[in-house]
């Protein structure tokens, strides 16, 4: 079985991890050997220290990208869940997942910022268009759509089920 990066990219409370937790899940049933790399957990241990500048979210973004690309090329199947705020991090991810021969997937978690903050239980979004929370992504920083992602799912409206169902129909063509 080929290794397999599933790169999900959004804002912050759009639903990645807990969209990409329901995919591997049905992946592992499906006989797949499947690992996390989620934004948050990452931050705590492989990039604990970096802060919120472009700088650190491109060492970051690049960090994680390594680390999935060396776990794919080895046939795991890697799911991604980080921000990921600018294309070229995630080219750069994409590219490294590549040349190993590995397959990557860039699934964009499309959720608008004020979907995102009604969303968010830490409050982070209130503080942020408060202006106490400098560099924070949608708000006061950039964040890079994705121009041509293989899936993009709406998650407005749907339950993390539904999105998770089409991502993973959308997979079923594409791996």
């Amino acid at each position: 079985m080929s290794g397999l990066v599933i790169w999900f990219t959004g804002l912050s409370g759009a639903g990645k991890s807990t969209i990409a937790d329901l995919v591997g899940a049905e992946l592992e049933r499906d006989g797949r050997l499947v690992e996390y790399l989620d934004g948050d957990v990452v931050r705590t241990h492989l990039s604990k220290g970096l802060g919120f500048s472009k700088e650190d979210r491109d060492t970051n973004i690049e960090r994680i990208g390594w680390v999935a690309s060396r776990l794919a090329r080895h046939g795991a199947t890697v799911l991604v869940s980080a921000i990921s705020p600018y294309a070229e991090g995630r080219a750069r991810a994409r590219a490294w997942t590549e040349e190993h021969g590995a397959q990557f997937v860039e699934v964009h978690v499309a959720t608008s910022v004020d979907e995102c903050a009604r969303r968010d239980a830490k409050g982070l979004y209130a503080k942020a268009f408060a202006g106490e929370l400098p560099e924070f992504t949608g708000v006061s920083d950039p964040y890079e759509e994705p121009d041509s992602p293989e899936v993009r799912v709406d998650t407005e409206g749907r339950t993390p089920v539904e999105c998770a169902r089409e991502v993973l129909d959308r997979l079923a063509v594409q791996v």
